[in-house]
């Protein structure tokens, strides 16, 4: 017998909301591995309604926008999935209790690359506040004006930081040793050792944060204690003015609550890479339809809301250790049962 016939097939995998850049990553990553994996690129988000595409695969491959509720799980087990690969660190749209239910494992990213977020924050932060977009947009109209881009100095500034896992402390590194801003944060379970080695001072409070902030800037995972974190009882606790900044996940913030306080002028302007109900837009060209979602059309049309499309991963090094990661997760839960990036139902 050839060594060809002795060696086993390779796992089945659907991957589910992929764009070229993911095909690109996971297909260079399975490669060095051997190619132990057998993917299908699947553009659709898993949804109930697409769940059926899993058929025949043994494991699919997520990311932070599918749907995998109790519901898609049944199903997925029916179909004979067992194994479930996040190419993402945040888990919130998996039904981890369900799961372990139905003997389906899981199995995350929990690092990639914090840089990738952590710089963009910071060009997010510099773009709001110095008005990049507005005068880019003027130079190429001919407008070479300055009235109403106006803005102010990091350097000095105090900038919060809600959440500092590694992302959060990064992002705070940078804006405390580049720019010497007064760099605080809060985190019920705060590493004040990278904070002192990163110029970061915790306070014991969020109130302390949100009353003494000029910046606030959001890192923490979004669960039941963190989910509107941001709302009508915290924004007022705010100084008048406040820069709100967003990159981790849409659903810290209760649009409702943001808009009136734009709309008020407690916030005076706001940079967003996430929103809470993005899955219907973002990952997809939707220039030539209407939005529906009148909250999330209310939002772009203030002058003050820098919006991007969940964009502050992606980067070549961050797609690299996604996929690599991913891959590797997969071969593991395959041959072991259990993988270095396994979640639990109690997480």
């Amino acid at each position: 017998m050839s060594e060809e016939t002795t060696q086993s097939a390779p796992m089945k995998i659907a991957v589910f909301g992929t764009r070229k850049y993911d095909q690109d990553s996971l297909k260079a990553a399975n490669d060095a591995a051997g190619n132990p994996l057998e993917f299908t690129f699947i553009e659709a988000l898993l949804d109930p309604m697409t769940t059926i595409l899993a058929a025949g695969h043994i494991g699919v491959c997520l990311f932070v926008n599918d749907i995998c509720d109790s519901a898609v799980l049944e199903h997925l087990h029916s179909l004979g999935v067992r194994f479930i690969a996040l190419r993402c660190a945040g888990f919130n749209n998996v039904d981890l209790k369900a799961a372990a239910r139905l003997g389906i494992k899981v199995a995350r990213v929990p690092s990639y690359s914090p840089e990738a977020v952590a710089e963009f924050c910071v060009g997010m932060i510099m773009t709001v506040v110095r008005k990049y977009h507005k005068a880019y947009n003027r130079v190429r109209e001919g407008n070479f004006l300055l009235d109403g881009l106006l803005g102010f100095n990091l350097h000095g500034k105090t900038i919060g930081i809600i959440g500092t896992g590694k992302i959060g402390l990064l992002t705070g590194r940078i804006l405390s040793r580049g720019f010497n801003a007064n760099v605080i944060a809060y985190d019920p379970y705060p590493n004040r050792a990278a904070a002192e080695e990163y110029g970061i001072e915790y306070v014991e409070k969020l109130d302390d944060l949100l009353g003494t902030s000029d910046i606030i800037s959001l890192h923490c995972p979004l669960m039941e204690s963190t989910s509107y974190i941001i709302s009508d009882s915290t924004i007022p606790k705010m100084k008048k003015g406040v820069v709100l900044i967003n990159t981790s996940r849409g659903g810290l913030i209760d649009t409702y609550a943001l808009i009136r306080g734009l709309k008020s002028g407690h916030i005076a302007a706001v940079g967003l890479d996430v929103y809470e109900r993005e899955s219907s837009y973002f990952f997809a060209d939707s220039s030539s339809k209407v939005i529906d979602d009148d909250t999330f059309a209310r939002l772009l049309s203030f002058y003050n809301v820098f919006m991007t499309g969940h964009q502050a991963f992606l980067t070549t090094e961050a797609l690299t250790n996604i996929a690599d990661t991913t891959v590797l997760n997969l071969v593991d839960l395959q041959a072991t049962g259990t993988c270095a990036c396994i979640l639990e139902a109690s997480a």
